[in-house]
């Protein structure tokens, strides 16, 4: 089982955009095979990244939702917060279960 984190630094001024985005989120990912869970993480401290957190039964399930159409449609909405919205450019981290 793999956890993928995507750290997305958002200006301040955008930040209740920004979760607005994802409580209207398109939710293709709910029905990917492998899917496991999805979270979307506020930082706590100024100047650190939401952070984007899903699980997956396997890397493999992970890929083939990146390469889907549906993660395409899932992901037409972003270009609707303006550029002025991040503070930089997304990092995703892929991270096995092991314990």
């Amino acid at each position: 089982m793999i956890v993928t984190s995507n750290r997305i630094p958002v200006n301040p001024e955008h930040a209740e955009a920004f979760e607005e985005a994802f409580k209207n989120r398109a939710s293709q990912v709910d029905n990917m095979d492998g899917f496991v869970s999805f979270q979307l993480l506020r930082p706590t401290k100024d100047g650190d990244p939401y952070i984007v957190m899903t699980t997956w039964e396997s890397k493999a399930h992970f890929e083939a939702w990146t390469n889907s159409d549906a993660f395409k449609e899932g992901h037409a909405k972003s270009g609707t917060l303006p550029r002025e919205a991040f503070l930089g450019h997304p990092v995703l981290e892929i991270h096995e279960i092991i314990q």
